[in-house]
């Protein structure tokens, strides 16, 4: 055979090729577009609770969308074609949020709040360089209990956390370790001259995120709770405490003291919260 003949066929498979890649991200196309058609048909008749699944879902599949014809443009047709397994796999769960790995099952995920009590004064009063010390045993010393607890921070600002476990268990028993911590002895020695009190709220249910950020009621209600604890105290909302029982029945590891009702700043009607006790 001729090396034209040899280039004709030469050409004719790479045709082929480019053909079949084209084909196959046409394909991929629709489809997103169909799933994207779905999604908004759903996040409209579902109900106000489901609604932030979908959108993240009908999210996931824009961004799927958009990443295919990137790679398109950025790789060519071959760069599509020899994409690995787990390049594929590392793409997809990139897409994840972090709803997704903290939720459980039905989607719920337990929110804390902290803070310490009376931090304006005592900084005022032990002055910004003490302070700074303070804080960082602080940071370090509940760091050291949210990890313990598998709980995801979601951010800090001064000295505030909020944070997010998969359950209610998880939540309370880093809760009371917090605590359990700061009233040890053997504290840090900021802590140890400068002791602090940390007041914790927690509350469970959906939560939407965006760009690291957690938002909804449920959250504003963890907050409104820890809001209404003192210093070296442990509140939690009827729903999770409603949770707990659920899961639990009687078996609980804590005792659950009920508090007189309270109204939340923003939320409607009165409040029954729960404090924690070992």
């Amino acid at each position: 055979m001729s090396a034209s003949a040899w280039v004709a066929v030469l050409l004719g498979v790479l045709l082929v090729g480019t053909a079949v890649a084209l084909l196959d991200t046409t394909r991929r196309l629709r489809e997103t577009r169909e799933e994207l058609g779905r999604m908004r048909d759903q996040a409209t008749s579902v109900a106000v609770e489901e609604r932030p699944r979908a959108v993240q879902a009908a999210g996931a599949a824009m961004r799927t969308a958009m990443e295919t014809v990137t790679r398109l443009r950025e790789q060519g047709v071959r760069g599509m074609l020899v994409s690995s397994i787990e390049d594929l796999t590392a793409w997809a769960l990139e897409d994840r949020t972090e709803i997704v790995r903290v939720a459980d099952e039905d989607g719920n995920v337990t929110i804390m709040f902290s803070d310490i009590e009376g931090s304006t004064a005592l900084n005022d009063e032990l002055g910004d360089e003490t302070w700074l010390k303070v804080l960082q045993a602080h940071d370090k010393l509940l760091s050291r209990c949210f990890d313990q607890h598998r709980g995801h921070i979601v951010k800090s600002a001064g000295d505030g956390y909020m944070v997010v476990f998969s359950t209610p268990e998880l939540g309370i028993a880093a809760a009371l370790d917090v605590q359990r911590a700061l009233a040890r002895e053997r504290v840090p020695r900021a802590l140890r001259h400068h002791p602090v009190r940390v007041r914790i709220g927690l509350h469970t249910g959906r939560a939407i995120e965006r760009d690291g950020d957690w938002f909804g009621r449920n959250v504003a209600m963890a907050a409104r709770v820890a809001n209404q604890a003192g210093g070296g105290e442990v509140l939690v909302s009827t729903e999770l405490a409603a949770r707990l029982k659920e899961q639990l029945g009687e078996d609980l590891a804590w005792r659950l003291e009920q508090t007189e009702a309270v109204t939340l700043k923003g939320l409607p009607g009165e409040h029954t919260l729960w404090r924690v006790e070992p």
